[in-house]
Order: structure tokens, then C-alpha cells, then sequence
């Protein structure tokens, strides 16, 4: 169970990984061994998954976002197995997910453009068979986009 100095020091970090430690103290009130601590057991626990820089794909040149929904026929392990392995393998998929619903996968692409995503595309369906409607949509303008979870 997380207690308010927990959550404090989660939304803390969400907002910036790269406070110091004795940063993060002072901001809780503790000193830095139990701060330490209490990092420490929320990372043991699985709830602090990593620290990361969070980059902007548009001055990277990545600035095209896809939205791509799939709907298959195939539903065995065998098949599920193979599709999970060749997106997780593709470095554009930046978040990938099974659904409820009239399409069966959901999937966040960030490319250079519209030519890198056609490639994408080629190599997602070449090496997927049985992908039944494949339904792409592209951001227009990011209106919201956050890393930050509604912790507090």
C-alpha cells in the first residue's frame, strides 16, 4: 500500500528523474537513508519501472504518429505468439495493445513519414500473415500527451 510520502515521491520523479536524492528527501521530508529506502522497495515492488529521458520526436525527426488498428481471423497461440514477437521487435511500435471491441490490436507508430510508414506497413504485413484489416490513422496535431500518472 502507498502511503502520501510514497506518492509524493512518484509524481516528484515523474516529473523530473533527475533529481538528486537528497532533492527528493528535502521535498518529503525525510532524510536520504529512508528516502533511499523507500525508492528502493517501490522499485523491488514493480511499481518504479525505470527512470528515462523523455525525447521530442519532432526535433528527432520521427514526426509522424500512426494509429493503426488490426483486426485478425487468427487467434491460436502458435499465430499470437509469432505476431507479438514480429511488433515488439519493430523499434516504431511505441505501444502495443490487445482490445476489446470491433478491432482485435491497437498499435502507436512514431515515423519519419509518410514513406517510412508505408515501409512499416510492408514489413508488419509481409511478416504477419492472416492480418484480415489493417486501419491506419495520423495525427494531425497533438493536442495531450503526458508519461505522468494520476497518482495523487
Amino acid at each position: 500500500m502507498l502511503d502520501k510520502i510514497d506518492r509524493k515521491l512518484l509524481s516528484l520523479l515523474q516529473q523530473d528523474c533527475t533529481l538528486s536524492l537528497q532533492a527528493l528527501a528535502d521535498a518529503v521530508n525525510l532524510t536520504t537513508t529512508p528516502c533511499w529506502k523507500r525508492l528502493k522497495r517501490l522499485e523491488d515492488d514493480g511499481i518504479l519501472l525505470g527512470r528515462v529521458a523523455l525525447l521530442d520526436p519532432e526535433k528527432l525527426g520521427l514526426g509522424l504518429t500512426a494509429f493503426v488498428l488490426i483486426k485478425t481471423q487468427h487467434h491460436s497461440s502458435e499465430w499470437y505468439c509469432r505476431f507479438v514477437t514480429v511488433v515488439t521487435e519493430m523499434p516504431e511500435v511505441l505501444g502495443f495493445w490487445r482490445m476489446a471491441g470491433e478491432y482485435d490490436y491497437l498499435m502507436r507508430v512514431q515515423v519519419a513519414d509518410m514513406k517510412r510508414y508505408d515501409d512499416f506497413y510492408k514489413r508488419l504485413v509481409n511478416s504477419v500473415p492472416g492480418l484480415s484489416d489493417v486501419t491506419s490513422s495520423f495525427a494531425m496535431e497533438q493536442i495531450k500527451y503526458t508519461t505522468s500518472l494520476p497518482i495523487e
